[in-house]
């Protein structure tokens, strides 16, 4: 089978699709290690190289053209083609809603990791103006099939467009790369321990810490977690706050008392999941939640937002508090500091419902899809 792959999200300086280009990455590996006889046709646009990888059945298309010319091209005229710039394929795969055009006749399987895109109070004009020459209805109605990672987001695009259900399937993502070598049972004090293996921390880093990780802007409420941070201390919370990650809303939390790295390597983000007192997510929306999960598997405890999809992925595996509410936060990262069995129960039951999760299973479930929309 021969995939044209949408390879944006994996373009030089594409951070603001960090979650979708670690999907991208670690789905296209495993992929290529399941079927070695499947030829993967990566587009990325621009210049600069991506990293590598490592399967000799997945090749990265070069195009010269910058990104925006070319799939604003695509948006305005359906030109370029998908298809035409890889050489021919049996199946399109898209890993997320994006300006995009694809000869007819041509399957495309689509991943809709959430709907944040219809809240345009959540992204800068470009952004919006971005969202629209995509036209996520009609690529998702153009598409064979439409991958969901989780049941919750697989409900909301069946009631926002009316698909019929056969078209929308779950395919949960896997526990982050790390996650063979970093589960082996909780250590002797999950979330408080050295980092061990996982790295050095960044200097401006001291321990114990609460880690935020993932795009700083508006749905992800950081500014609701410096809120609550800040009630926690007024209290006797010894723990300092850390983002990882960088966004519109960068400036803004500088000017707080949080440390804030930007973009960090992955061996940097081991050492800092594996340090952390807890992992932190508190969004307004979520499709999956790859920071949970990934922290969970670096045996570190969590606090999220309570909504439906973390009740499917981490079940009693993690705090939940109401979105938005920095008072109820406050109290759990008091109680997170000062509970060390709580924290301990945490990464335990966390722990076994993040084993259910990996790429390789991700892996076959997606080549079945895009086995049967070539067909």
């Amino acid at each position: 089978m021969r995939v044209a792959v949408d390879g944006r999200a994996l373009r030089p300086g594409a951070v603001h699709r960090r979650g979708v280009a670690r999907y991208l990455r670690y789905l296209l590996e495993a992929l290529a290690e399941l079927e070695p006889e499947d030829e993967y046709l990566v587009l990325v646009a621009g210049t600069g190289d991506p990293a590598p990888f490592g399967a000799p059945n997945i090749r990265t298309v070069r195009s010269g053209v910058p990104g925006r010319v070319l799939f604003g091209a695509a948006a305005v005229l359906g030109r370029p083609r998908l298809d035409r710039l890889t050489g021919g394929c049996d199946v399109a795969w898209a890993p997320a809603p994006a300006p995009l055009a694809l000869s007819d006749g041509v399957p495309l399987v689509l991943t809709v990791h959430d709907l944040s895109f219809e809240h345009d109070a959540d992204y800068t004009r470009y952004e919006r103006l971005w969202h629209r020459l995509a036209r996520p209805e009609e690529l998702v109605r153009r598409s064979t099939c439409v991958i969901c990672p989780s049941g919750p987001v697989r409900e909301a695009a069946l009631a926002r467009w009316g698909l019929a259900p056969a078209q929308v399937r779950v395919v949960r993502s896997g526990a982050g790369k790390a996650r063979e070598a970093a589960v082996g049972g909780p250590p002797a004090s999950a979330g408080s321990g050295p980092p061990g293996t996982a790295g050095a921390l960044p200097g401006d880093v001291t321990r114990p810490y609460v880690l935020a990780v993932g795009a700083l802007e508006p749905r992800k409420l950081p500014g609701v977690l410096v809120e609550a941070h800040a009630l926690a201390r007024a209290r006797g919370l010894r723990a300092s706050l850390v983002f990882a990650g960088d966004g519109p809303l960068r400036g803004e939390l500088e000017d707080s008392q949080a440390v804030v790295l930007g973009h960090v390597s992955d061996q940097v983000l081991d050492a800092l999941y594996a340090g952390a007192l807890a992992l932190a997510c508190v969004s307004r929306t979520e499709g999956f939640g790859f920071t949970p999960v990934e922290a969970l598997a670096r045996n570190t405890p969590v606090v999220v937002a309570d909504l439906p999809v973390f009740a499917e992925t981490l079940g009693d595996g993690a705090i939940r508090v109401p979105s938005g509410d920095a008072e109820a936060l406050a109290d759990v990262l008091l109680l997170l500091e000062r509970d060390g069995d709580l924290r301990r129960r945490l990464v335990t039951a966390g722990g076994e419902a993040v084993a259910e999760l990996s790429w390789e299973r991700a892996a076959r479930e997606t080549r079945a899809i895009l086995a049967e929309a070539a067909a």
